[in-house]
């Protein structure tokens, strides 16, 4: 049994994500640039990386199926926890998103994306057979938005639209009718401007100001994002090299261990070694995408294309506001961006599409 569960184990998959860690580790520590504030920040990430490689191995070793006989018990705890933010959060630039243990810090709704896809995949999955009506997709909705409440409330909008593509996907793959493709199309074109006056105001100043950007800024999102795309741009073809970017090592570009850090890559590694990275995530997605298509049941599939879906749209989107696409938004760029959180819950998830593909058919390598 165990010879057979190593010789189905994803290799090119965890050998994927190990080296985006090291190379994770390695762009951080160029990017802090010698600040002082955060020259621990390398450590905690190497100690994230290990935990997250070890997570990957033990959920792979659990049949995935175990998770459908308590999703309802995670779906409580999962509410319970990020209502319990509001008790004991700490308020970090105006939001409460964080618990603080002592030694680490943890966000909740990160963990929420992987709990939400466990659910869904499980109710999908178990009413496969149900007539795909407004009830069906009333009640996957209602599902969903109970976590999501309590993420607006931080407020976390990123994370929240995530957990709704999160969710169109996983329906959308469930079977969903093609009739009602134009209802969720028109959602999608109003629902943005009936939400927007209900933003915090940072969040409104966000959008305005990648819409009508201020060309005489010096700080905020303007400042962040013109030096971002400087940073790109200074990289050329081939990069100034590892910690010899000018923009990241005399501190020009901000946030640049988390946000944009894609920029810090891109300065120095160049159009190259930038292309080469998002390849190998982009391999990585595949994979997930290719053990969905062999899984043995539609739960297993829905869960490793929730996974694939997650790490997709979280890379696009960081990369997009890199390239000033679209507006500022927190999101990391997968096992690159520095971050606890993010990184442990896209381990949670690669664990579970080991586990599917250590229990369907045979991985063609």
């Amino acid at each position: 049994m165990k010879r057979e569960f190593w010789r189905h184990f994803d290799f090119l998959l965890f050998g994927s994500v190990a080296f985006l860690c090291v190379f994770g580790v390695l762009m951080i520590r160029s990017a802090i640039a010698g600040n002082i504030v955060l020259a621990g920040l390398v450590q905690r990430q190497i100690i994230y990386d290990l935990i997250g490689l070890v997570i990957i191995i033990g959920l792979s070793m659990i049949d995935y199926h175990y998770w459908a006989s308590i999703s309802h018990i995670m779906y409580i705890f999962m509410f319970l926890f990020l209502g319990a933010v509001f008790v004991l959060g700490a308020v970090t630039f105006g939001s409460v998103r964080w618990i603080e243990t002592g030694l680490f810090n943890i966000q909740p709704s990160e963990f929420a994306k992987i709990v939400i896809i466990l659910v869904l995949a499980n109710y999908f999955h178990t009413h496969q057979d149900q007539k795909h009506d407004l009830r069906w997709i009333a009640t996957s909705l209602l599902l969903t938005f109970g976590l999501v409440a309590w993420i607006l409330l931080q407020p976390n909008l990123s994370t929240s639209i995530v957990i709704f593509v999160l969710w169109f996907a996983l329906i959308w793959l469930s079977g969903l009718p093609m009739k009602f493709l134009w209802w969720f199309g028109a959602a999608g074109v109003l629902t943005p401007f009936a939400a927007f006056p209900f933003l915090e105001e940072y969040q409104q100043q966000r959008v305005i100001t990648f819409l009508f950007p201020d060309p005489n800024a010096r700080h905020g999102n303007t400042y962040n994002v013109d030096q971002a795309l400087v940073t790109i741009g200074s990289g050329g073809w081939f990069g100034q090299g590892y910690g010899h970017s000018t923009q990241v090592q005399l501190r020009y570009l901000k946030v640049r261990h988390t946000d944009f850090i894609f920029s810090a890559m891109s300065a120095e590694f160049g159009f190259v070694g930038t292309v080469l990275i998002l390849a190998l995530i982009g391999f990585v997605i595949y994979r997930c995408f290719r053990t969905a298509r062999m899984a043995s049941d539609l739960y297993g599939a829905l869960i490793a294309y929730g996974v694939g879906v997650l790490m997709f749209f979280q890379a696009a989107v960081n990369v997009g506001v890199n390239l000033n696409l679209i507006p500022v938004t927190g999101l990391t760029l997968p096992f690159i961006s520095y971050g606890g959180s993010s990184l442990l819950s896209l381990s949670l998830g690669l664990g579970l599409v080991e586990s599917v593909a250590a229990r369907h058919k045979v991985l063609e390598f």
